[in-house]
């Protein structure tokens, strides 16, 4: 029996119908796929356009060789937006300091050299004589009375010409107080407090203007310890019922507003302030003070001007309320001391020396005392006798 070779496989058969549809449609999307040719009028507007990319490239490039670019900066360093305008405030502080810079420079010029001004506002010229100056506050005892070099005579304007006063403080500004420290028992607050306390005493009794026009003296009589024993009443009887032994002046500045009345607002002031400790812990505050009161007569048809000056020694205490029997912040007056040209008249005020028709009281014929001599002690002036004054 003969062996059946195996057929050669090929391509399956197409059917013409199939392969004509297939012919068709490639040739349809041959042609709708190739480039088309653009009108005449797309073909003007591409031409008008790269033209003017043209002429846009030949602008930029004459703009870039007349102004490089700078080299690229952060932000907010130098180019930003915060130091534009910086820019624009620095500008106006410049135009600012232009217009201020000559007035600067004359001000810094009288700082270093106020002399140049007209006038010299500050006395701080070096021509300005020594004895013009203001005094510094007392710290120690005097050793000798101020010199009597001042010249001149007290007037409505000028009450303390010729009077070593006028180089004194003012007023309450004359009471400088020391340093408060603890003392004994008592705290460094404590201590303060008295030495304040003492001072509102003196500015009351010796200040204040309505005890300087013979009112009653209530600022200064508040600040006494009203359980001191019988220091109250003493002081309400003197006011009440002045005599030799019990005047208010030993305590008190006083003026009869119908004789007296005070020139200006200004008493000057000049002395000390200082403090120890005393029994039971407590601080015994000692005050040394001499005032000037300029005064005229009170009916006002005189420009007379003549100056009563009044010494006061004070020692007060304040004692710590635990151990003693005392109202807290109120002061005990342990001794006080007196001058004043005050003689023989003893009806609660102060008598100026003025003109023989207008004094009240004998003429003094004493020796003559130094009113302004704090070097000495206490005690040995007008008040005990009736000296004469060797200035006022």
């Amino acid at each position: 029996m003969s062996e059946k070779q195996p057929e050669e496989a090929g391509p399956p058969a197409v059917p013409d119908d199939v392969w004509e549809r297939f012919a068709r449609d490639s040739e349809r999307d041959i042609r709708s796929s190739a480039p088309k040719e653009p009108s005449a009028r797309a073909r003007l507007v591409t031409e008008r356009l790269r033209q003017e990319d043209a002429r846009e490239a030949e602008r930029s490039r004459r703009t870039f060789r007349r102004n490089p670019p700078r080299p690229a900066q952060p932000e907010g360093w130098r180019t930003g937006p915060a130091w534009r305008e910086m820019d624009g405030r620095a500008a106006r502080r410049r135009r600012l300091w232009a217009i201020l810079g000559i007035p600067l420079v004359v001000v810094a010029v009288v700082a270093m050299k106020p002399s140049l001004l007209p006038g010299d506002p500050f006395g701080t010229s070096p021509d300005a004589p020594v004895d013009a100056l203001p005094l510094p506050a007392e710290t120690t005892a005097p050793t000798a009375p101020p010199s009597a070099d001042a010249s001149g005579t007290p007037t409505l304007d000028r009450p303390f010409a010729g009077s070593p006063a006028e180089r004194w403080a003012d007023g309450a500004a004359g009471i400088v107080l020391p340093k408060a420290t603890p003392v004994g028992s008592l705290t460094k607050q404590q201590v303060a407090t008295a030495l304040d306390n003492t001072k509102k005493l003196l500015v009351g009794a010796n200040l204040a203007p309505a005890t300087l026009r013979g009112e009653r003296p209530a600022a200064a009589i508040a600040v006494l310890d009203p359980q001191q024993p019988g220091m109250v009443d003493d002081v309400n009887r003197r006011l009440r019922t002045p005599d030799r032994r019990h005047d208010p002046v030993g305590l008190f500045s006083r003026f009869d507003p119908d004789e007296a009345r005070l020139v200006g607002k200004v008493v000057k002031t000049r002395g000390r302030t200082t403090f120890s400790t005393g029994k039971n812990g407590s601080v015994v505050i000692h005050a040394d003070y001499t005032f000037v009161y300029p005064v005229t007569p009170a009916d006002g048809n005189s420009t007379e001007v003549t100056r009563t000056i009044v010494r006061r020694v004070l020692d007060v205490g304040f004692s710590d309320p635990r151990k003693v029997r005392v109202t807290p912040g109120k002061v005990l007056i342990v001794k006080y001391g007196a001058e004043y040209s005050t003689c023989d008249v003893h009806d609660g005020f102060l008598h100026p020396h003025f003109g023989p028709a207008r004094s009240a009281g004998p003429t003094p014929t004493g020796p003559a005392v130094d009113p302004y001599d704090r070097s000495r002690a206490i005690g040995s002036s007008a008040a005990d006798g009736c000296g004469r004054l060797s200035r006022t």
